[in-house]
């Protein structure tokens, strides 16, 4: 359930004991591993996504193509709403004792989302300005922008460290599962040009950067970094902590898909988690729902080959539809 946890720390208040809670969301989300490893790794579809930081896209030629859903700054200029709240893994992070010194009051809500958190007291309303002002504060702090995995009326963008964001912190233990949607950048290293100064390093959220030693006989004792692919998150910290010029964005081979909205989302995470039959039919009272939920849930665990098999027998274009949708 969406906010379940987030909701209950986005507020400083006295009615719920929240060390409490902190220390029991914390013990479920990284002791317990089971539930936030299904919530960020399984499928391939996943709840967020990273921006691009802006600034740290190549300005001298056209390889800086960038769509507007990409962007941080026009999820703030088209939204109707904008709210801004404690951020929930730092407040966590802070009655447990370990809370960095990054701010508090910095995590972004829009839309529908932000005038309901507006109305009940998590959240407090602001204008373009100040959001944009907050987005630049986050940048320039060397935060990451993680946001709804959706291209249309983003709801959330979180400005995250990897000490605490709950997110960040899933990247790093499960990174070979992709358990967050990366940019469609990746940091490219300048050999040459780079001094082995360990900036880049100390700035990566995700422990995406190492520093290698290059074989160079001429250059004995020099380091420098290294780009781990697997583990980039592609949000351009690394490129705007150099002084050196020697990191710079390129885009990535394949592009990433991000799900044109909510909507578009539920319908491919339910059907990649094997769920799709809990999403259609969710009147179980009905004895016709338990049953059709039964049967799409069976062939929906198929191999591809049965599932043709099936599809042909039963002769629907609806679960035609849903088959296709689950291949892509």
């Amino acid at each position: 359930m969406a906010g379940f946890f987030e909701f209950s720390l986005m507020r400083t208040r006295g009615d719920i004991d929240q060390k409490a809670l902190s220390e029991l969301f914390h013990e479920y989300l990284n002791v317990e591993e089971d539930f936030v490893k299904a919530l960020f790794t399984d499928g391939q579809t996943q709840l967020g996504r990273v921006f691009v930081q802006e600034s740290a896209l190549p300005t001298d030629d056209g390889s800086a193509y960038i769509l507007d859903y990409e962007r941080a700054s026009e999820v703030i200029h088209t939204a109707k709403h904008i709210g801004v709240g404690l951020c929930y893994c730092r407040h966590k992070q802070r009655h447990l004792g370990q809370a960095c010194d990054q701010p508090l009051d910095i995590c972004l809500t829009f839309n529908t989302s932000a005038a309901s958190l507006v109305r009940h007291g998590h959240a407090r309303a602001i204008d373009r300005v100040e959001c944009l002002d907050l987005l630049d504060e986050a940048m320039e702090r060397g935060l990451v922008q993680f946001g709804e995995n959706v291209q249309e009326r983003v709801n959330f963008i979180c400005n995250c460290c990897g000490c605490c964001c709950e997110a960040l912190l899933a990247q790093k233990r499960f990174a070979h599962l992709h358990p967050v949607h990366t940019s469609n950048w990746l940091p490219e290293v300048d050999a040459a040009a780079c001094n082995g100064c360990r900036r880049c390093e100390t700035a990566c959220p995700v422990d995406a950067i190492s520093m290698t030693a290059p074989d160079e006989p001429y250059r004995p004792g020099l380091r420098t970094a290294r780009i781990d692919e697997e583990l980039c998150l592609g949000c351009g910290v690394c490129v705007r902590a150099c002084t050196r010029t020697a990191l710079h964005l390129e885009p990535r081979a394949a592009r990433v898909i991000t799900p044109v909205n909510n909507a578009h989302r539920y319908v491919l995470m339910a059907t990649q988690r094997g769920k799709l039959q809990d999403l259609v039919f969710d009147n179980r009272v009905l004895w016709s729902h338990r049953a059709l939920a039964a049967l799409l849930g069976a062939v929906l665990k198929l191999p591809g080959f049965q599932q043709g098999l099936a599809q042909k027998q039963l002769g629907s274009r609806y679960l035609e539809k849903v088959m296709a949708r689950q291949g892509d």
